[in-house]
Formats: C-alpha cells, sequence, structure tokens
C-alpha cells in the first residue's frame, strides 16, 4: 500500500487510530459502456488510480468516484438502458463524480481496476459466488464456499472466529440501548454498537417489533425464552453451550402459594402471569385486552390496575421491582392484592443455561454433539416450516471451540433452503453443534461496514443480532 500511494502521489499520516489519505484529484477521461453475453460493463478511463465508493439503496445503485468530470463528456455521454440497466446518469458533485445505475434486486455489480491506461471496470451482472478464505483480523477468517449435498450445491457465506483469541468476543446487540423493542437494519445496529461482524439474531413480531424468543446480555435477561426452542449461551472465556431452553419461574406468597409464570419479558402473548422488568423498558404498553397490571417494588405489591384495551396506555415498570401482567386470569388476582409480600424462584432448564451471562435463542436446534437433532414439533415449529425453502441464518461450533456464523440463501438452481438442508450444510461446514436463526427477508452477515451475502438493499431490518467485537473492548 505505502508503495502504491508513493507511487501515485497519495499523502498517509496516522493520527491516533485514524489513517488519514490526501489523494490528489483524478480526472475521468472518457466513459463507455458495452454489452457483454451476461450483462452490461462500463469502462471508466481515468488520468490517475483513484479511490472510490459504493452505495446501495432499493432503488439504485451508485458508484462515486475521487475524480473530476469536464462539462462536455457530461454532456456527450449517452447510456445504453437495457433489462438490467433501467436508468444510467452520471453527474458532477465538486471533485467528485457520480454514476446512478437503475438495476434489478438481483444484480450486484463487480467494480475492479486496470493499469495503463488506468480504468474502472464495472460488470453489471446477476451476483455471482466467489471461494473465499480471507484471514480478516486475528480470531476472524471470512470464508465463502459452494457446498454439496447430493446433487444439490449451495453457495454458503461464513464467518469463523475464534472467542479464545485476545481481544475477540461477541454479544447480543440490539437497535436501542433503553428498550428491547424496535427494528433497524443490522448493519446500522453493528455499527452503534461498534461491531466489526454481526449476524441477525432470533425471531420476533415484525408488527409490534418486540422479540420472540430469549435475549441474556450481561446475565441480564432482555427477553426470556418461549415454546422450549433452541438457544446458543456462552461466557468470556470463549465456552459455548447448545441445547432448548425454558425458563421457569415461581411467585411464592406469604401463605404458600406458588404462582407460576408464563414468560419473562416476551413479546409472546399467553393465558396465565408474565414479567416485565426494566431490562424490558421504563415502560410497558400492554399486549392484549383486559389485562391486569399489577406493579411490585422491593417485593412488595404495591398497585393493581386494570387496562380494557391494548396498546391504549404505557404503564411504569419500577427500577426497584417489576410488573407483573395478568392475562385471561383474573382469579388470581385476588392473591396479590396491595401489600403482599412475594418470593421469585427461577430456574433454567437445562440448568447449565444459567451459568452462561450471554444467551441468544433461534430455533430450531440443528446439531448436537455432531448429530442432528431437528424436531419442529418440539419447539412448537409447523411441519411446513421445515420444508419451507428459504434463506437460512445459523451458528454453530466446531470441534476447535470455533463459532461459525452462517447464510445461505438458495442452491444453484436458485431454490431456497430447507431446514434438514441447513442441518447437513452445518455438519459439512464442522459445526459440532449448531442453530437455526431467524432466516427468510432476515437473514444478514455483516463484516467491516458491508453486508457479504446479499445486495444491502435487498436487507430487511431486524430487532436483534449477534455482535462481534476486536479490542478495544466497548463499556
Amino acid at each position: 500500500m505505502s508503495d502504491f500511494a508513493q507511487q501515485v502521489g497519495w499523502q498517509i499520516q496516522a493520527a491516533g487510530n485514524i489513517l488519514q489519505i490526501t489523494s490528489s484529484v483524478a480526472k475521468v477521461l472518457a466513459v463507455r459502456q458495452a454489452k457483454q453475453p451476461w450483462g452490461d460493463r462500463l469502462v471508466i478511463q481515468l488520468d490517475n488510480p483513484t479511490t472510490w465508493q459504493v452505495d446501495q439503496t432499493s432503488q439504485e445503485f451508485t458508484l462515486t468516484l475521487d475524480a473530476q468530470t469536464e462539462p462536455t463528456l457530461l454532456e456527450t455521454f449517452k447510456p445504453n438502458l437495457s433489462d438490467q440497466v433501467s436508468s444510467l446518469q452520471m453527474e458532477p458533485a465538486g471533485n467528485q463524480t457520480r454514476l446512478r445505475l437503475g438495476l434489478p434486486l438481483s444484480f450486484r455489480p463487480r467494480i475492479w481496476s486496470l493499469p495503463n491506461p488506468n480504468r474502472l471496470i464495472v460488470d453489471i451482472r446477476p451476483a455471482t459466488f466467489v471461494d473465499r478464505n480471507i484471514l480478516w483480523a486475528k480470531g476472524l477468517r471470512w470464508r465463502g464456499q459452494t457446498v454439496s449435498l447430493g446433487a444439490n450445491q449451495f453457495p454458503v457465506i461464513w464467518l469463523e472466529i475464534n472467542p479464545r483469541q485476545v481481544g475477540v468476543h461477541f454479544a447480543p446487540i440490539l437497535p436501542h440501548s433503553d428498550t428491547v423493542a424496535g427494528i433497524s437494519p443490522l448493519a446500522q445496529t453493528a455499527r452503534l454498537a461498534e461491531a466489526v461482524a454481526a449476524i441477525n439474531g432470533g425471531f420476533f413480531n415484525r408488527n409490534n417489533q418486540l422479540p420472540l424468543g430469549a435475549i441474556r446480555r450481561a446475565s441480564r435477561w432482555l427477553s426470556g425464552p418461549i415454546l422450549n426452542r433452541g438457544a446458543i449461551a456462552w461466557n468470556d472465556a470463549g465456552n459455548l453451550f447448545f441445547d432448548r431452553l425454558t425458563l421457569q419461574e415461581t411467585l411464592v406468597t406469604p401463605t404458600g402459594q406458588r404462582l407460576p409464570l408464563t414468560h419473562l419479558n416476551s413479546g409472546y402473548i399467553q393465558a396465565g402471569i408474565a414479567r416485565y422488568t426494566p431490562d424490558w423498558g421504563s415502560n410497558y404498553t400492554p399486549l392484549s385486552n383486559n389485562e391486569i397490571l399489577v406493579t411490585v417494588q422491593n417485593n412488595r405489591v404495591s398497585n393493581q390496575q386494570i387496562n380494557a384495551t391494548a396498546g391504549s396506555n404505557t404503564f411504569p415498570i419500577p427500577t426497584d421491582g417489576y410488573l407483573l401482567v395478568l392475562r385471561s386470569n383474573k382469579s388470581v388476582a385476588t392473591a396479590l392484592t396491595v401489600g403482599t409480600l412475594l418470593r421469585l424462584e427461577s430456574i433454567t432448564n437445562p440448568p447449565e443455561f444459567s451459568q452462561y451471562p450471554q444467551i441468544i435463542a433461534g430455533g430450531p436446534l440443528l446439531v448436537k454433539n455432531r448429530q442432528i437433532v431437528l424436531d419442529t414439533e418440539a419447539e412448537k415449529f409447523s411441519k411446513a416450516f421445515a420444508i419451507e425453502q428459504a434463506s437460512r441464518s445459523a451458528i454453530g461450533q466446531t470441534s476447535e471451540g470455533n463459532l461459525l456464523l452462517v447464510a445461505v440463501h438458495n442452491r444453484l438452481d436458485g431454490t431456497g433452503v430447507t431446514l434438514p438442508e441447513t442441518a447437513q450444510l452445518m455438519q459439512q461446514l464442522g459445526a459440532i453443534n449448531a442453530l437455526n436463526l431467524d432466516g427468510g427477508s432476515s437473514t444478514t452477515l455483516y463484516l467491516g461496514g458491508q453486508i457479504l451475502d446479499r445486495p444491502a438493499r435487498s436487507t430487511a431490518r431486524v430487532n436483534n443480532g449477534i455482535g462481534i467485537f476486536i479490542q478495544p473492548r466497548p463499556e
């Protein structure tokens, strides 16, 4: 890099943890467009090498060059439109030039350069797969490979992380720091969390933007588990644990009456008693009609009230306690009158989960101790969900203890991936334990500011993810 910078006249200076690069302004000398058997090609001729940046939205692909373009060239440039290129504009922006292209969603232009003369090549074609094995940072490797299952071939992209590498750790990430509600593109959530890499996490309700499954961070349940679904747990030493997870909480009254709770900090609605703590947020908005809300402070009931209509009000969650929500369970309200002292018991099943400060649930569990253990019925998924061909995200553990973050969208004939195939693919990648995560439009794999597995403009907003961090570790 230093030799190249000296050759083209760039000035490079380190300022703390920022590398400042000052380059001379290049000029665009010509732009040519040519039809190819696989699509279209743009050739941009420059007087000097220059830097460039790509931005993609749902509507267009934008290439920004650090190069000036003469007005006469802009006036004479006549783009050829086609089925692949619905629009093409070249416009000046100070010392920069922008090319805006309207492309099909499935297209990901490939951009590369040639010297003597200096040219930037933009190949416009359907997304193509490139095998990769790149050590991106110590303890973090970027992989891409076509994996065969019988007669089918699947382009798979994944990150392999050594959680024992000094300076590498991972944690659940969410769009907001003060509430579990909300959705955002994974890339945005990762950047706000200062994660260098990330994968989308567990399921959520897209309407109310609330999580549907376990999220535990720093030993605090931001969202509790549901339906005995598969989860991954880990600690700062890099130890991982995979299994199906349940959490059983019970309230005990002074008379010895035991009141089982259905869920903790959950967007999943079920008749019974649910509990909401400050980790859910500062307020709770009723999720169903005719809920009875019981405020508990310092282990004692301090208030009881009824809310008739879902979403009609918000109720504060006490910082020194929690809020109990009674759904279709009016009879138990008599045991929770103001002044009642309560004792809370809480256990996980399996009990090993309680030893881990970080947990993310998805489901179904795919592989356990090298064996495929896929059982959609045990985790309350439909049989149709198991055989649906869709994009899939998964997380796994190798025999060396490394973490695998995996994204696969289809087989080479274009159809998606079933859950049995996902389990087999994880085994092929070396996973001895593996868990399915939320998939479909949620499937997103992020590294160093870019989306690896799909056009950024096609990514959906998600509620949570798993972020990979490299020192310095954020507080």
